[in-house]
């Protein structure tokens, strides 16, 4: 666990070198991490759109709003850091703020699934959709879980799938659904020999990983329930 954490901050603080000149740019300009935030809620909020316009004006074939829609994600995702990073360089850190950030990464979160679902199902991935609402039910436990133990005195931190690796997994795999696509054709499908129906198709770039999100988002907040448990326990010890 520890060493995850420490190849995790070392991303993070990678990260944060490239685009420290791009915040003190932002800061520059009068944005505040408020705005910021704001910023990639509406972008998260034009990544539904852009998953219900596929639903209603694309065919099952079509994955370009996957691949677009992905490329919007990771995009919002960026704002994600961006907002923190202003609040520490800008000197405007707040209490508010940060209430303020989570709640609309919460939105942000939410919004996006509901894209998601709507264009699995626009399209009869009905198994798929079953998969990215039970991913969404994980995402907001994972949260929460944490907040409720912050807000009874205790860290609970941990886990493989906290915001910012969902982010990078429902955008790369998007976009690399689309990319694929216009390569391999958006209706390719693979048979295994013996079988009647396929074992993979292009759209299985984007809800395979979506499943394994599904699993995973679900295995870190309980995960994060038994460390709460155990921290309070210590606590009450004491």
């Amino acid at each position: 666990m520890q060493q995850q954490t420490s190849i995790r901050t070392s991303l993070q603080l990678g990260i944060y070198r490239i685009i420290d000149p791009f915040v003190k740019l932002l800061i520059k300009v009068g944005l505040t991490p408020n705005a910021v935030t704001t910023i990639g809620f509406v972008l998260n909020m034009g990544v539904a759109v852009i998953f219900i316009i596929g639903g209603e004006r694309g065919h099952r074939g079509d994955l370009t709003y996957v691949g677009w829609a992905g490329g919007l994600i990771l995009f919002a995702g960026l704002f994600d850091m961006l907002d923190g990073q202003v609040a520490r360089l800008g000197n405007m850190k707040s209490t508010f703020g940060a209430l303020y950030d989570s709640v609309l990464d919460r939105y942000s979160e939410l919004i996006m699934f509901l894209g998601i679902c709507y264009y699995l199902v626009a399209h009869h991935y009905f198994l798929s959709s079953i998969f990215a609402f039970v991913a969404l039910i994980g995402s907001m436990m994972v949260s929460y879980v944490r907040a409720r133990a912050e807000g009874l005195g205790v860290e609970c931190k941990g886990g493989v799938m906290q915001r910012p690796e969902r982010v990078v997994t429902i955008g790369v795999c998007a976009m690399l659904c689309g990319v694929a696509s216009l390569y391999i054709g958006g209706d390719y499908k693979l048979y295994a020999f013996g079988l009647k129906f396929h074992v993979f198709e292009t759209m299985s770039i984007f809800t395979i990983p979506i499943t394994i999100l599904a699993v995973l988002t679900n295995i870190t907040a309980f995960n994060r329930l038994r460390e709460a448990k155990k921290n309070l326990l210590e606590k009450e010890k004491v």
